[in-house]
């Protein structure tokens, strides 16, 4: 019994990490809804591509998500950080250069309609750019989770939804009402905006001592 007695040092410093991933995770959720919402403001086409485009997002963010659980390992997380961003790079160029040229035709295995496809095209053209800034910032995400900082990954992805990927999207859906591409932009520039932060940060916490989560 004495096994399952919780010790009060282990537990603050898995909460500390845990509460804000979990609030993190969970904003960003919300974050996507209100996307999802702006796109049903514009109409039925502009819906069912967005919603098609997130579906495939979801498949293409599975290498950058790893990334995020590969650095977060304790070890020689600089030297992994430096890698993970390399190989996010080489993934994420090689995601938005072949979605320039493919986009059409991975929406149209989801849709029939030549209008949902059009829109579904332009949005995937602008948002494959995310795999690239995402696999960056999902690394660094990591880093400063392997050294019980979750608070700064919480941090800058709650700055770049609030102040840019959704007033952005917002602004753009109606700024350009007969195209998705800047709505996707608008997307990939919050994740933009995340890399920026994390730059800070990385920077403060390489003057700071070393110490891990747990």
């Amino acid at each position: 019994p004495a096994d399952f007695k919780p010790k009060r040092q282990t537990m603050a410093a898995l909460l500390k990490v845990g509460v804000p991933v979990a609030l993190q995770d969970g904003l960003i959720q919300v974050g996507f809804i209100a996307i999802t919402i702006i796109a049903n403001m514009r109409g039925l086409n502009d819906s069912a591509a967005v919603g098609i485009v997130e579906k495939i997002i979801g498949i293409l963010f599975l290498v950058p998500s790893t990334l995020l659980s590969t650095v977060s390992e304790h070890g020689r997380v600089r030297q992994i950080l430096l890698y993970a961003v390399a190989m996010a790079v080489g993934y994420g160029l090689v995601i938005g250069v072949t979605m320039q040229f493919a986009a059409d035709g991975a929406v149209s295995l989801f849709a029939r309609e030549a209008e949902v496809i059009r829109l579904g095209g332009e949005y995937l053209r602008g948002y494959a750019w995310d795999c690239l800034f995402a696999g960056i910032h999902f690394s660094f995400s990591g880093y400063f989770c392997a050294y019980g900082r979750s608070e700064f990954s919480f941090l800058h992805n709650i700055i770049a939804i609030l102040l840019v990927r959704i007033p952005g999207v917002y602004l753009t859906s109606i700024w350009f009402p007969d195209t998705l591409f800047p709505m996707g932009i608008a997307t990939a520039c919050g994740s933009l905006t995340s890399i920026i932060i994390c730059l800070l940060v990385f920077r403060y916490l390489k003057k700071k001592p070393i110490r891990t989560a747990v």
